[in-house]
């Protein structure tokens, strides 16, 4: 038995498929937690038992791990959280109890990349991320933390003012050369990890695309692939927190990001080597084509 929180998001959304393709064939059921089973897929609420609920409730996440031989591990994004430790760690202490009563065998959480670099203990949700892999590790449960990079993904909310405009924004320096990585990648990853528990103990898979980009560079290859001038816009720190504040975002995760993407800046994603296992295949040109072009035209 598999079970995969947050079904319903960016990830899970690319994990389901992959898992659905190859579980039965290995004889796995899968289980999925869901507040809204609406939002699945007609022909995946066929195929898969579902826990409605937060994973976030002791009730909820017993119930669902109840039998469980690895559970994928994904925290959803609460905007008006005051406290980013409550977001992530506190979000996972139902769970980590669950691990242990149920006897979950293998955990695959999805986390960032940045430990054992000087710039990790004051990164925002990079920080909060990683202390709670620390405390999903923490109770012995095999567990392997997806240690990943900024997501290509995060530019579809841009898509429009990419098609209007011709402009994308970050607050990093247009110089600052750092891995990307596909959300589909990261799924494959998991799936893999999931279905093959040869693994044991605690540790970080990195998953960091096939190479590193700065936001000038990636907005050459827009360029490119969308027909039309794209140009990199550097915008302030007041700016990204008056455009969060204005999409809802409490304080804390408004910090939580502005600390995040100094650190990005800084280096906290140059920590890991790219190599044949740490290397993700899709480029981001190839996601360009696939993801963002359609995005743009719609």
């Amino acid at each position: 038995m598999i079970v995969i929180t947050s079904p319903t998001g960016r990830i899970g959304r690319s994990l389901l498929p992959l898992l659905l393709d190859e579980a039965p064939a290995r004889g796995e059921r899968l289980r999925v937690v869901v507040r809204d089973p609406a939002r699945l897929p007609a022909g995946v609420r066929d195929r898969v038992e579902v826990v409605v609920g937060s994973h976030r409730e002791p009730d909820v996440v017993d119930e669902a791990f109840a039998g469980a031989d690895a559970v994928f591990w994904l925290v959803p994004p609460d905007p008006r959280t005051a406290d980013l430790d409550a977001a992530y760690a506190g979000f996972t202490l139902a769970a980590a109890g669950a691990f242990a009563r149920q006897g979950v065998g293998h955990v695959v959480g999805v986390s960032a990349l940045g430990r054992g670099t000087p710039f990790a203990r004051h990164a925002g949700h990079v920080t909060a991320s990683l202390a709670m892999d620390d405390l999903i590790a923490g109770t012995g449960v095999a567990y392997r933390a997806l240690a990943n990079p900024t997501f290509m993904d995060n530019l579809l909310p841009q898509a429009a003012r990419i098609r209007d405009e011709g402009v994308y924004a970050n607050v990093v320096r247009a110089d600052v050369a750092a891995p990307l990585v596909a959300v589909r990648d990261i799924a494959a990853v998991a799936a893999r990890l999931l279905l093959d528990r040869s693994w044991s103990g605690a540790g970080e898979v990195p998953v960091l695309g096939p190479e590193d980009l700065s936001a000038r560079e990636m907005a050459a290859v827009m360029t490119e692939v969308l027909g039309r001038p794209v140009r990199y816009e550097r915008q302030s720190e007041a700016d990204l927190r008056a455009m969060l504040g204005g999409a809802g975002a409490g304080a804390a995760i408004v910090e939580g990001f502005v600390a995040m993407l100094r650190a990005k800046e800084a280096g906290l994603d140059a920590g890991v080597e790219r190599t044949p296992e740490t290397a993700s295949p899709t480029s981001f040109r190839t996601w360009c084509e696939e993801v963002l072009k359609p995005a743009v035209r719609a």
